[in-house]
């Protein structure tokens, strides 16, 4: 059988990071032998490549791009977190008696 393949690349790693995927492809035969893309999770339409020479920077590469990913989850997690405080503190305000 086969494995999977992305305009003549043959994807050989994955990380997912929320909703999103990142991959490397690697095609022998091509000036850039590696590329890094990402997708959302489940579909397989790959964009925003990264083509390198070399398998470890490739492999750095998709490291960061899962780690950017990471960071932007973990801010919007923080910023949802800041804003539900937020929201207590207004209802405790509105319950309490005014003097």
């Amino acid at each position: 059988m086969e494995g999977e393949k992305n305009a003549g690349y043959a994807i050989t790693d994955r990380l997912s990071v929320g909703n999103l995927e990142f991959v490397i492809g690697q095609k022998e035969n091509a000036p850039d032998k590696f590329v890094t893309w990402r997708c959302k999770k489940g579909e397989k339409d790959y964009h925003w490549g990264h083509y390198v020479s070399d398998r470890l920077t490739a492999l750095e590469d998709l490291c960061n791009r899962a780690l950017d990913e990471i960071h932007h989850l973990k801010s919007l997690q923080k910023e949802e977190i800041s804003d539900e405080r937020a929201v207590q503190q207004a209802e405790k305000k509105s319950r309490e008696p005014e003097r």
